[in-house]
């Protein structure tokens, strides 16, 4: 993109209806390059796989899970953790206007006050595009994952692309396919809607736990709207398989 007008968020929701993503050579490049692989990681939601240590610090409820209460804290920190990074001024410019209009979105695993580790992405149409995580805590960022496929799964989404496949994402059932077949799956996604909460002003009413006037799980009733959160879901994840 170097020597063009500068990138606008409506134009990057455009790329990413295409297949495109941008990323950066390194975090003090302040140019960005188009990316659309050969191979595409995606982690299909109704073969969610969540390892059986993991589930049980997931349904342990170790971390209290929140959803966008510190967007723009998750995203320096994915870039803060590495020693180069693709995630640069420019990155974190875009992604914050996609925050602010409701297109990009966080999870969150907060402990004792702190955020232990997380994870940013963006929703388009019934797609969710994952960006990247962190974590500072043992399962944090791993934790956070296993919530978003719960709300994805919940709020009617059927993709959920990794950009990427990696030896850490194949635990979760991520695979890859071809771009031909990525763009297919992609089109149908477009065409269908996806719900993702909107913030509502406590952090009890972001997390995945019921929340006054609405739920973060989105209205969730009978007996599943008295299991713990982190046991509700697994239990979504599983209905899905």
């Amino acid at each position: 993109m170097h020597g063009t007008p500068r990138l606008t968020p409506e134009l990057l929701l455009r790329a990413y209806a295409e297949g495109l993503f941008p990323m950066a050579e390194r975090r003090d490049d302040p140019d960005l390059f188009w990316v659309s692989p050969e191979k595409r990681g995606v982690i299909p939601l109704n073969r969610f796989h969540v390892p059986r240590r993991l589930a049980r610090t997931v349904r342990s409820d170790r971390f209290e899970v929140r959803l966008d209460s510190a967007f723009a804290v998750v995203m320096t920190a994915c870039g803060g953790t590495r020693p180069e990074t693709w995630i640069n001024a420019e990155i974190l410019r875009l992604y914050g206007a996609l925050h602010a209009s409701g297109y990009a979105h966080s999870v969150e695993c907060w402990r004792d006050g702190k955020l232990a580790g997380g994870l940013y992405g963006v929703s388009l149409g019934g797609a969710f595009f994952g960006e990247s995580m962190f974590s500072r805590e043992r399962d944090a960022s791993k934790v956070a994952l296993v919530h978003l496929a719960a709300q994805l799964i919940r709020g009617g989404f059927v993709l959920l692309d990794t950009q990427f496949l990696t030896g850490h994402l194949a635990q979760f059932g991520a695979v890859e396919i071809s771009r031909a077949a990525y763009l297919a799956r992609l089109n149908e996604a477009l065409n269908r809607p996806g719900y993702w909460p909107a913030p509502s002003g406590s952090s009890t009413d972001f997390s995945v736990s019921d929340a006054s006037g609405e739920t973060g799980l989105t209205g969730l009733t009978g007996p599943m709207a008295t299991v713990s959160p982190g046991a509700r879901a697994l239990q979504l994840i599983t209905q899905a398989s």
